[in-house]
């Protein structure tokens, strides 16, 4: 705005998009001096940079619970999952934006002055907790992603240990049904290995006589040889028996054997899976904080406490400006011109706090316009029914046996 002592500098598009932000009034501003134009193209840029930052938060939190759950060193982007999580975190930035914007517009200027008094300051309690949670919501998923190389690390060792104990605690329960199996079939195989061994030394005895390596014996063929040459085919005999009794149990052992250590691979492939569950976005906080240590976290958290709360306690230092002066000069011309009248501190309710009166002058005329109405409706009608009388009793006066009857 042009004037003979002072022109008012002229906006970009960028400045008038973060007094936008900063939920200003951009007719006033474009007429005040540089000094409020920049105080505010400021204060919009915070609240738009906490919005970003939000959207990179939750955007990233979002990868974090939804991305599949594997080994911690695995870096390989998942893009379905980016991709929900980039539209989440343009939703979750617009949300907390038009929060934070809420917030910076709905926080007064105080007194006017740069002191924040203790009345300003409890007035602002609420606005400042909904900040403290906003801020603290975009700490936790900055810090893991700050601190994910050590993360993974100390995660993918987690992982290691945690799938060792359940392969432990796996095998244990599986060891009394392997062990089980593990009897049965050394019962059959010590009877196979007796018998076998009973056929060696038939067969060595027989071949001892034969070559008269028998003590007490004559050597060649003779009775003592057929009688062992016949104990050795009794025994293979015995031997293919028992193989043939045994044959479908040692199968049916065999089997169960085969499928019970598919099933063990089976539950230790679960136990990867559920090792690699670690990866989760609670673990990743939970080890961010023992990685970076307390004060390392404190201060990250504090930093983005500071950036969030920023708008509203230096709205509450801010000293009244022309900015200001022109606000509350369009403010009173519009109630003006709506026909409304404040008096201020006009009278106290019951608990003796000063209250305003406020009166509706245009609605206060339209109300009596409409209370002269209807009284004026209400006395013609009386005099329509009078007139109405008037006129049936001159009928009647006229012509009385039109109205009698005869009983």
């Amino acid at each position: 705005m042009n004037r003979d002592y002072y022109e008012s500098p002229k906006p970009g598009k960028i400045m008038q998009m973060l007094w936008k932000a900063a939920g200003s009034d951009a007719y006033i501003l474009k007429r005040s001096t540089y000094n409020d134009q920049v105080k505010y193209a400021c204060l919009g840029g915070i609240v738009a940079a906490t919005g970003f930052m939000a959207a990179l938060a939750g955007g990233y939190a979002v990868y974090t619970i939804f991305e599949p759950k594997g080994s911690a060193l695995d870096n390989a982007v998942h893009f379905p999952t980016a991709l929900m999580s980039l539209v989440f975190g343009i939703i979750w930035g617009l949300i907390i934006f038009n929060i934070d914007r809420f917030i910076v517009a709905a926080t007064g200027k105080g007194d006017g002055t740069e002191a924040i008094t203790w009345q300003e300051f409890t007035g602002s309690i609420p606005r400042i907790i909904m900040g403290l949670v906003i801020a603290i919501t975009i700490s936790k998923p900055m810090e893991i992603r700050m601190f994910k190389s050590e993360i993974d690390a100390e995660l993918h060792q987690a992982q290691l240990e945690k799938r060792k104990q359940y392969e432990e605690a796996t095998k244990v329960n599986y060891d009394d049904r392997f062990a089980i199996i593990e009897k049965d079939l050394n019962k059959i195989e010590e009877k196979r290995v007796d018998l076998i061994e009973r056929i060696k030394k038939a067969e060595k005895d027989y071949s001892d006589q034969l070559n008269g390596k028998l003590p007490g014996t004559v050597p060649g063929k003779g009775r003592l040889s057929e009688a062992l040459e016949k104990q050795v085919d009794k025994l293979e005999l015995e031997l293919d028996d028992f193989d043939a009794v045994n044959k479908a149990e040692m199968n049916r052992l065999l089997s169960e054997k085969l499928k019970l250590q598919n099933e063990l691979a089976i539950e230790l492939d679960k136990n990867e899976q559920v090792a690699g569950g670690l990866d989760g976005l609670l673990e990743r906080i939970h080890l961010a904080h023992e990685v970076a240590g307390f004060w390392i976290t404190f201060f990250i958290t504090l930093l983005f406490v500071v950036i969030e709360l920023t708008p509203i306690f230096f709205k509450m230092m801010l000293i009244k400006s022309p900015y200001d002066y022109m606000s509350d000069n369009v403010s009173e011309l519009l109630k003006a011109d709506e026909g409304i009248q404040i008096k201020y501190d006009y009278y106290k309710d019951k608990q003796g706090q000063e209250r305003n009166l406020i009166i509706n002058h245009k609605a206060n005329k339209k109300v009596e316009e409409k209370m002269m109405l209807i009284k004026a409706q209400t006395e013609l009608s009386d005099y329509i029914i009078e007139k109405w009388k008037e006129k049936e009793k001159e009928k009647i006066n006229n012509n009385l046996d039109d109205y009698i009857s005869e009983a």
